[in-house]
């Protein structure tokens, strides 16, 4: 296991998702990715890879008898406090490709290993999930789901966020998440029920993001302007911060709350726009 995260580029890690790698029949070839990978630059423990493996352990054993979609719900949030990273450093999928295959392949499998192959093939993890877009890399949609959904240090949205797979695969896609008062906002309907099924959470979201392209949410409602010196301190705090509790859900940056106004305003407007929504079935559920 290498010491510090590094960065792994695209083409290298490509090289690297053997046939036998995703069908978990042989390890990624760890000596090659060690010459391949550049350093990356910083310092501070939160560049060390050993508390990122423990987590990584821990939740493989804490979920080894239950539907492993559960652990998304307990490792975001805590993937997000460990790391403790800027947007700009998470933006760079190197990091997660070194995560995937130098780090911890052996979470890519234990998690999104399906039950059975494909047109006579053994069942193989899909290479995205090793190298891949932000929403669908095994860790990095986790670590942007902690950053998007949560409400500055409260991580709860998170593991409403995580703990419903059709927002992961579906919400998380979408570029009007990046308001915070929208993302809390379909989170809360998550919550309330009035999304239950994969295609209402689908639904809703189609409906919200369309509605954006003529309504400006951050001008009808508007969230508090962001102080990035809360991040960078809490960055420089993960040098004397100690391991991220397992039982206990931790504290994300203190950036500030997101608008309970805003945030309302939004409910009741989506809460609208859901009511005459197509939601495949949805008469048939009701009949």
């Amino acid at each position: 296991m290498p010491d510090r995260l590094a960065l792994l580029s695209d083409t290298n890690a490509a090289k690297s998702l053997s046939t036998g790698v995703l069908a978990s029949r042989e390890n990624p070839p760890y000596i090659a990715l060690s010459k391949n990978s550049e350093p990356l630059r910083g310092a501070g423990a939160r560049l060390d890879v050993e508390p990122l493996r423990d987590l990584i352990d821990d939740v493989m054993h804490l979920y080894r008898d239950d539907a492993r979609t559960k652990a998304d719900a307990w490792l975001a949030p805590r993937l997000h406090a460990a790391l403790r990273l800027t947007r700009r450093e998470a933006a760079d999928a190197r990091l997660w490709n070194f995560v995937s295959l130098s780090v911890a392949p052996d979470y890519v499998v234990w998690r999104h290993l399906p039950a059975t192959g494909k047109n006579g093939f053994p069942p193989m993890v899909a290479a995205e999930r090793f190298r891949g877009a932000h929403y669908t890399q095994a860790f990095s949609r986790l670590w942007w789901a902690a950053e998007l959904f949560r409400d500055g240090a409260d991580y709860r949205p998170v593991q409403v966020a995580c703990g419903n797979q059709d927002v992961l695969n579906t919400v998380l896609r979408l570029d009007i998440i990046d308001h915070r008062p929208t993302a809390q906002a379909l989170i809360r309907l998550v919550e309330k029920g009035t999304a239950r099924t994969g295609r209402e959470v689908n639904a809703l979201s189609a409906v919200a993001n369309t509605a954006a392209s003529t309504l400006m949410y951050d001008v009808f409602a508007a969230d508090d302007a962001w102080d990035g010196s809360i991040l960078e301190e809490w960055i420089r705090e993960g040098d004397s911060a100690p391991p991220v509790s397992r039982r206990l859900l931790p504290d994300g940056p203190d950036d500030g709350p997101v608008p309970e106004k805003a945030v309302d305003t939004l409910v009741r407007y989506f809460e609208e726009l859901f009511v005459d929504a197509n939601v495949r079935g949805r008469l048939t559920d009701e009949s």
